[in-house]
């Protein structure tokens, strides 16, 4: 009787013991046992695990396999891994300086993984230096919360702080005793969609999340520590937020009947109220100027309460499409991480490769046939999969999504589809692998020349280390900002692609055929996800700097991100053919969280400076006052905020640009310093520094500087871009500024 090769199955784990019913224990040991025979421990242990060959014969006098030294250890703890028996690990139990053992187990790789990709960890930088956000509180406008999620417990969190003024708001399935001390407060804001509609029914009229967006981006920004985390069997680990131990606030603003601006400025406004120190926005309004902007509106009055904000650049891939291109707050681009998903094709002949797939399940294809046939290998057509039969179709020359489509529709067990296309998401309901155009050579030299060609297929499987990573999102708006695009927006890169963070259990998230799947957490890509990445580092740093103000929080950040990725090399833009990435697409470059928290250098503003940019903008007096709340003075109008980058505007067919900055710096390091300047001028541009070297007599003080942009224009509508670099002449701090001319964007 014939099984069919592919199964559905979810594995628990399983091991098979034999030998004696042999495993892998971890064994500790108190080395003050060690005898004064010994020289060293690791000839202790190899004589222990020797000696336990004794008690490895059977009881007819034959030998099963001995057991076997794997590991010793001296730093992290005392003892050893070895190989034994039931029998031989009892006997050890008796020998001098036995402390413990265990079974060995399948261990589990830490995810969301980007802050191991930031370089976050418990030894040193930020995470230690911010006690990993304690007593910070993180405003999330959103969609809402499910408080029940893992992300949400508060084992390990202190109290709320004194000053926090927030409640838990109650309503439909929502308690107030679903708040504790990690998610502090919610509340929820809808005033403003009833008022346009007001015979709506709410479908969920409370704090409680219906949609998953604020679920996955406040536990992105500050979820607590949850182990066993993943999305259908693809990285499974221990999930955290940026900032573990940071407070999260949730304010409920979209709603599945609607969103309207009314409702997110009430949002805003009530954080700032009750107390955040940082407020987490992944949404914005596009075709809209600053004062009629609400999260521009709302966030200069966050910003005046030393409330720094983080928001997303926008999904919209083209330039000058980025939204919350607003002087104040922080703007986050997407980009990938070195973490991939994959199966593993094995061919008859073993050799193997990786692909790319995100099929949901265990599945089993094993020793299938091939089937490749350039007739119907476009796979575009059902009546052309109609003669494929049972195995492995091979699809080539075509959209993926349109080959897995039929192929799924026909009698194939499983695909392989050969491109080079970048999958930025998407879950696929049929068990099938891409493949790149290089690989496939490798495949079609085996399928033509075998006579019965097979193949294997394992599925969730994850990787680390991809490269190069990271590489800025093809969905990322890019800047110059429409609302204002004389200053360099987006601020930085945050990953952005495939993130893992919890989700709301009662949505289906993929299907297997009809069959629909849920699961607790999900991986999703967009600016939303960047977003809260760059809010959680904002709250590390307010914690480790708690005297900071907004702007110089966003400074630190921007000066000493990176703009080169893991190969070394400048970070490229999935977008843009995989060219070099210009500033308009990530800012200054991937966010860099320890770097930040000693940027040597800092660029700060104080409200009065966005208030005299708000002035040179032809904005009339009303319209500041919507921004700005109050009176102001219009005495010293400028467009020259004191930001860290550059941008300079030339119209199209402009035959020269000549554009003055200046710019004053704070010395933030250890003490005095001398910095010298490292220009990179854009092509086509003259970039003058004066003057060349800041000589810092103390810490906290200022010194300006200016820099004059020439640039002969031309008529192709060119965007050019490079770099302006403080060097503290120890070495110990590198204060990168980008500079970009650019084609002017017409504001509103």
């Amino acid at each position: 009787m014939e099984f069919p090769l592919v199964f559905m199955f979810t594995l628990s784990a399983m091991v098979f013991l034999v030998s004696g019913e042999r495993s892998t224990y971890i064994v500790h040991m108190d080395k003050s046992f060690m005898p004064n025979a010994f020289s060293h421990h690791t000839h202790w242990y190899s004589s222990i695990v020797d000696s336990l060959k004794l008690v490895s014969r059977t009881s007819n006098g034959q030998h099963q396999n001995p057991p076997n030294l794997v590991y010793t250890y001296d730093n992290a703890f005392h003892g050893f891994s070895a190989v034994l028996s039931k029998q031989e690990l009892k006997t050890l139990k008796k020998s001098p300086g036995f402390v413990s053992a265990y079974s060995d187990r399948v261990v589990t790789l830490d995810t969301t993984h980007t802050f191991e990709f930031l370089s976050l960890n418990p030894a040193t930088g930020l995470w230690p230096a911010a006690e990993y956000g304690k007593d910070v509180i993180v405003g999330v406008i959103d969609t809402g919360v499910w408080p029940e999620s893992l992300s949400y417990n508060d084992d390990g969190m202190e109290d709320i702080p004194a000053r926090w003024k927030g409640i838990c708001e109650e309503g439909q399935e929502f308690k107030a005793s679903l708040c504790n001390k990690k998610l502090i407060g919610v509340r929820y804001f809808n005033k403003g969609l009833i008022a346009t509609n007001p015979n709506i029914t709410l479908s969920m009229n409370s704090g409680r999340d219906t949609q998953g967006h604020g679920t996955h981006t406040s536990s992105t920004v500050a979820g607590n520590y949850i182990e066993g985390a993943s999305v259908l069997g693809y990285a499974s680990g221990t999930a955290r937020g940026m900032a573990p131990r940071a407070h999260v606030a949730m304010y409920k603003v979209i709603w599945d009947e609607g969103r309207y601006a009314s409702d997110v400025l009430a949002g805003m406004d009530q954080a700032v109220a009750d107390g955040v120190d940082v407020i987490s926005i992944s949404m914005g309004f596009d075709g809209v100027p600053l004062y009629q902007d609400p999260i521009a509106i709302a966030s200069f009055g966050a910003m005046e309460k030393g409330v720094i904000v983080s928001s997303s650049a926008g999904n919209e891939h083209d330039i000058g499409s980025l939204h919350n291109g607003i002087p104040w707050v922080l703007t986050v681009a997407a980009g990938s991480i070195d973490r991939s998903f994959a199966g593993t094709l094995t061919l008859g002949n073993g050799l193997s490769t990786k692909g790319w797939t995100r099929f949901p399940a265990p599945a089993l294809v094993k020793d299938a046939p091939l089937i490749y046939n350039k007739t119907i290998s476009s796979c575009d057509s059902t009546n052309a999969l109609s003669s494929v039969g049972y195995g492995i179709v091979i699809c080539e020359n075509g959209s993926f999504s349109e080959q897995l489509l039929y192929v799924s529709q026909s009698k194939a067990i499983a695909g392989i589809f050969i491109s080079d296309e970048i999958f930025e998401g998407s879950i696929v309901n049929f068990p099938g692998v891409v493949i790149s155009t290089e690989d496939a050579s490798l495949l079609i030299n085996y399928v033509t020349k075998s006579a019965k060609p097979v193949a294997s297929i394992k599925f969730q499987q994850t990787f680390f280390g991809a490269k190069p990573a990271p590489v800025v999102a093809s969905y990322t708006s890019r800047g110059p900002a429409p609302s204002y695009p004389s200053v360099l927006k987006p601020d930085v890169m945050a990953p952005g692609t495939n993130v893992l963070a919890s989700w709301i259990p009662d949505t289906e998230i993929a299907y297997i055929g009809n069959i629909a799947l849920t699961s607790d957490y999900i991986m999703i890509s967009g600016t939303s996800m960047a977003c809260p990445h760059a809010a959680g580092i904002a709250a590390l740093l307010k914690g480790a700097h708690p005297e900071w103000s907004p702007a110089a929080i966003r400074s630190a950040m921007i000066t000493t991100a990176s703009p080169f990725d893991n190969t070394e090399h400048y970070i490229l833009d999935s977008g843009l053919d995989n060219e070099i990435a210009t500033p308009l697409a990530m800012g200054a470059g991937q966010v860099n969280p320890n770097g930040a928290l000693n940027p040597g250098l800092i660029y700060d503003a104080s409200p009065q400076d966005y208030i005299n940019l708000l002035c040179s903008m032809n904005f009339t007096q009303q319209q500041i006052t919507t921004i700005t709340r109050s009176k102001y003075t219009c005495s010293n109008p400028s467009s020259d905020l004191n930001y860290p980058s550059f941008i300079a505007l030339y119209t199209n067919g402009t035959t020269k640009l000549v554009q003055k900055f200046q710019r004053t710096v704070t010395n933030v390091g250890d003490g005095a310093a001398t910095y010298k300047v490292k220009v990179t001028a854009p092509e086509g541009s003259i970039v003058n520094v004066y003057p060349t070297t800041l000589v810092f007599g103390e810490k906290y003080q200022c010194l300006s500087y200016t820099v004059t942009i020439s640039y002969q224009g031309n008529s192709s509508g060119a965007i050019t871009f490079g770099s302006l670099i403080w060097v503290e002449d120890n070495g110990k701090y590198t204060v990168r500024s980008p500079i970009v001319v650019s084609p002017m964007i017409t504001t509103w």
